[in-house]
């Protein structure tokens, strides 16, 4: 019966450095809300996962089978915290199966799609946003012991730079390497939230 099954979600606070929060679906990697408080967050998750499900079956992707609504937070986390910039969860910490690796990666490319068609729409606009995007990349490839490399100067490029050093890291770390599943949540999530903010419709 819709509305009894659980499914858990996740809070970060001070997820955008301005006070503003996030909360994850935790069985689909990438599908997030944000928000300005954890209250609102959390309480739009459940249609969050409707528009995530409806964007994977348009790209072409098997929308994952999940029986009920009743989304509930579990664990939350500070973004900033023992010199991590974003939140881990323990959730993080467990490797993904040979098949949800696949699929995750899939959903990071396409979500870095997103985010291209959203640049272009907007001839280039929001660079607050995507330098934010490109400095995490970087990180996050940091987190995962990627080599150090130069930045373009060109914001956009700099962008895909960071991205396709992110995706070396995660392939080099393999779907055993500490919070993989991390590094992938964060990713998806923040080029879609950054590709509605650039068409006008931040969440």
């Amino acid at each position: 019966m819709a509305g009894t099954l659980p499914h858990a979600v996740f809070v970060e606070t001070d997820a955008d450095g301005e006070g503003g929060c996030a909360a994850y679906a935790a069985e689909l990697p990438g599908c997030s809300s944000f928000a300005p408080t954890d209250e609102e967050a959390a309480r739009a998750i459940s249609t969050r996962v409707v528009e995530f499900m409806r964007w994977l079956r348009e790209k072409g992707e098997a929308a994952p089978a999940l029986l009920g609504d009743n989304w509930y937070e579990v664990e939350r986390a500070p973004a900033r915290e023992g010199g991590r910039v974003r939140a881990a969860f323990s959730l993080d910490e467990l490797a993904p199966s040979g098949e949800e690796w696949a699929t995750w990666l899939r959903w990071m490319e396409l979500a870095r799609e997103e985010l291209a068609d959203a640049i272009d729409a907007t001839n280039g606009g929001g660079e607050p946003a995507l330098e934010r995007i490109a400095t995490q990349d970087d990180a996050l490839a940091d987190d995962l012991g990627a080599a150090p490399a130069a930045h373009p100067d060109n914001l956009v490029d700099r962008l895909y730079a960071a991205r396709d050093r992110l995706t070396a890291a995660l392939v080099t770390a393999g779907r055993d390497g500490e919070l993989v599943r991390r590094a992938i949540r964060l990713a998806i999530a923040d080029d879609l939230h950054a590709a509605e903010q650039l068409r006008g419709a931040d969440r």
